[in-house]
């Protein structure tokens, strides 16, 4: 009878089950090294899935052996706890060849490199390749509009369906998965991601496994790190390109001209991977070098794109490797842990574009995270741009800047310090500030003051009253006072003789008015002369009065208020109202400069 030798890699693969199940493996010893059998129960005490792999082939080996002809043995010494600790330096592997050519027997192995290094030493091996399958059974369970797919040992399988903001939990059938067929549906997943050239294992741990392949972000848990087997899929259902998300033109412009330190905010499942994909490409696409740092990596982006995983565990290095290769911008999917976030501060000041995606229940949340992590007078220089994402849209965009001054509310001149101001990045409004009190760094919430419709109204009826005496007259409203501030000459006019005029519109209001005078009126009045040249009027004034901000009133008219420009000169076209209003009072000779 012929005999065989199997290692780990042709076991953990599940091969010979397969072989012996389609008749191409008959009448044939099967010499299992007791070496193999040792390391494959050390893998599965540690948790990992390779491990129970191997061992659950030996027990279908052994199930169909029977029916086949075939003999299964188990020989050898078993290795020391040196030789397990030295399994991954191949000492293992060597073990099982000085075993295949003691019982004269042909290796059988998965493995290129065992496979090349038997034949330099002599020994019979045969090296069986897999092919990756086309479709694995986890794909039957989605659909065009499926965004993960929920399994559990126990339970009824479950989707969610449909698009950001509009997802549904729907049961996909009525039957519970049984442990047997989720163990099939894993070994598959498993299977496919060992030799599939686009599938990576990401994370091996005690009970738990994530798995990138293809489009679909897995994760697999088993006991004891949960209570029971489960696997988890996700997939985005859609790619979509920057210009569905209608980003601000100022934003595009940032991306595209200079280097950005931007973070991509949002709660889960709100579609921050898919704008960070899509920011990716836009900007590749305008002639940039971009990399990612990614794990799991389930960017679905062009091959232009290099995606990155930790290097030995440690982004640090893969950071060092980074500059290497002198990447423009660098996509961060996700910042998670207190050195992911020294890393990213680290490369955006080393002048690499870095825009980061977290998770965060709102914007300003996601800056929150930042403080204690990095120093507060570096986070403005780290991160200038902040994009909220909820339900696949831009909801929300900050801009951060830093300033030394007085905080909002406080009023002393010694108070001043490093603020950093959160604006709002189209109406520029300042939202939040940031800064040292006493021995915590603060986020205060800057909220204007709000009228009530009622001082609304007020001030829309009240305003006209005003303009009809000053064109330029400002009115607001403080402790349900209402303040009008105008020029000095037209406070007698509006007030009217002993009152009457405030007094007709506090009984209209049934409020208090106060009349100021308005800061320009604090001006005095100028020497000036003029010239008519062409089409325009120029007036002079002391060329030492250039920048300087001038009123031209004809009468107790107020016509215009104009910066005085260079060698003192004031220009007005004739034709234009106010030009016309100006040649009159030079006529009159009632026109007057303040400055």
């Amino acid at each position: 009878m012929k005999r065989i030798v199997p290692d780990t890699s042709i076991l953990i693969q599940g091969r010979l089950s397969e072989l012996i199940k389609g008749g191409k493996l008959r009448n044939t010893v099967i010499v299992i090294p007791r070496a193999v059998l040792d390391e494959l129960q050390a893998q599965a005490s540690s948790g990992r899935d390779i491990g129970f792999q191997g061992l659950e082939e030996i027990k279908k080996i052994k199930a169909v052996s029977s029916k086949s002809g075939i003999v299964v043995e188990f020989t050898g010494n078993r290795p020391t706890l040196e030789e397990i600790q030295l399994a991954r330096k191949g000492r293992i592997d060597a073990i099982i060849r000085d075993v295949a050519r003691k019982e004269k027997g042909t290796l059988i192995t998965g493995d290129y490199v065992q496979a090349l290094i038997a034949e330099v030493e002599g020994v019979a091996v045969e090296h069986v390749p897999q092919e990756p399958k086309k479709k694995v059974m986890l794909e039957s369970f989605f659909n065009s509009q499926t965004q993960s797919v929920h399994l559990k040992a126990g339970t009824q399988p479950l989707a969610k369906i449909g698009k950001p903001g509009m997802v549904k939990l729907t049961k996909i059938r009525n039957k519970v998965m049984d442990e047997e067929e989720l163990k099939g549906i894993i070994d598959d997943v498993v299977h496919k991601a060992r030799v599939s050239s686009d599938s990576f294992i990401e994370v091996g741990g005690k009970g738990a496994l994530v798995i990138q392949m293809g489009e679909f972000r897995i994760v697999i848990a088993r006991p004891p790190f949960s209570d029971g087997l489960e696997l988890t899929a996700v997939r985005p259902i859609a790619k979509v390109g920057l210009e569905d998300y209608k980003l601000h033109k100022e934003l595009e412009k940032r991306l595209t001209s200079r280097s950005e330190g931007m973070l991509i905010a949002g709660p889960p499942g709100a579609g921050k991977t898919s704008l960070a994909t899509a920011v990716a490409e836009f900007i590749s696409k305008k002639g940039k070098i971009v990399k990612t740092f990614e794990q799991p990596r389930d960017l679905q982006v062009g091959p232009e794109i290099t995606q990155y995983a930790p290097l030995n565990g440690d982004w640090a290095k893969t950071a060092d490797m980074l500059l290497l290769v002198r990447p423009d911008y660098t996509i961060f999917d996700e910042i998670r842990k207190t050195h992911d976030f020294k890393v990213f501060g680290d490369m955006r000041l080393s002048g690499v574009g870095m825009i980061g995606v977290m998770h965060a229940t709102d914007a300003v949340s996601a800056i929150q995270r930042f403080i204690g992590r990095l120093e507060l007078g570096i986070i403005p220089h780290v991160i200038d741009t902040v994009v909220f994402v909820d339900v696949g849209r831009i909801a929300k965009v900050l801009e951060l800047s830093l300033m030394v001054k007085v905080p909002t509310g406080m009023t002393e001149a010694d108070l001043a310090r490093p603020v950093v101001e959160i604006r709002d990045f189209e109406t520029k409004k300042l939202e939040y500030e940031i800064y040292p009190y006493g021995e915590e760094n603060v986020i205060i919430p800057i909220k204007g003051k709000e009228r009530t419709p009622l001082e609304d109204l007020a001030l829309e009826s009240v305003l006209p009253e005003f303009r009809r005496y000053d064109p330029n007259a400002k009115v607001e409203i403080s402790n349900n006072r209402i303040i009008a501030r105008v020029r000095s000459d037209s406070i007698a006019k509006l007030i009217g003789k002993k009152g009457s005029n405030i007094e007709i519109l506090e009984k209209r209001l049934g409020m208090h008015i106060s009349v100021e005078p308005a800061e320009e009126t604090f001006k005095q009045e100028t020497n000036w002369r003029f010239e008519e040249r062409g089409s325009s009027i120029l007036i002079f004034v002391d060329p030492a009065l250039t920048g300087e901000k001038a009123d031209i009133h004809c009468g107790d008219e107020h016509l215009l208020n104009v910066h005085v420009g260079k060698r003192g000169q004031i220009r007005v076209r004739k034709k234009s109202a106010i030009g016309k209003e100006v040649l009159r009072g030079i006529a009159r000779k009632n026109l007057k400069i303040l400055i």
